[in-house]
């Protein structure tokens, strides 16, 4: 069994061989990992809608207000952060920025799912560093450390700069780049002695 909170703050990344199509080549950021269960997003899959839309759903802008965003929440995309509560938003973000809301991940990284980190971004206020994403990936107790075992994930160190970068398509060739691997000597079986 992994230590209790071994993943938080780990990439999680699907293996060829993933059957589940919602984590096919999916690259997860675990937020919270301990003997109760998993929890973590899918970060390099989009909404079919921007940041500027998601606010005026809210309510929180109006669609005339989009050209009075600050450019980079402008150009923020929302990331389908995985099949449980899918319409539950949630934004990773760095450390410069704490409501009494949020939720420390990392050293570096937290978690803060109310709306008031929402309108501090609209604001150019919030924090250096953001993702926000709908729905989570969630693993009951010993759940993840079973697909582990079974050769379904790869789990690498996570960086802010992998974790926040906008070239979400490009993400899981470049974490395995970073850990080495290339990806055509991926095998689906694991070898069991």
């Amino acid at each position: 069994m992994v230590n209790d909170g071994f993943l938080n703050g780990q990439f999680l990344l699907a293996m060829p061989g993933m059957t589940d199509e919602r984590f096919k080549r999916a690259v997860i950021y675990i937020c919270a990992h301990s003997a109760l269960g998993t929890m973590g997003f899918v970060i390099n899959q989009l909404q079919p809608f921007e940041f500027p839309e998601l606010l005026i759903r809210l309510g929180i802008i109006t669609k005339n207000e989009i050209i009075l965003l600050p450019e980079k929440t402008r150009s923020m995309m929302v990331r389908r952060g995985g099949p449980v509560e899918a319409g539950r938003g949630f934004v990773l973000h760095s450390d410069d920025f704490m409501v009494d809301s949020s939720i420390p991940v990392s050293d570096d990284i937290c978690m803060t799912a109310t709306m008031d980190i929402l309108h501090a971004i609209s604001e150019g206020a919030g924090p250096d560093k953001a993702l926000m994403a709908l729905g989570y990936a969630g693993w009951d107790a010993g759940q993840i450390e079973s697909e582990i075992a079974n050769n379904d994930w790869l789990i690498c160190a996570s960086t802010p700069d992998l974790l926040f970068d906008g070239d979400i398509l490009g993400k899981y060739d470049r974490v395995l780049e970073k850990m080495g691997v290339d990806p055509a000597r991926l095998v689906v079986q694991a070898g069991h002695a």
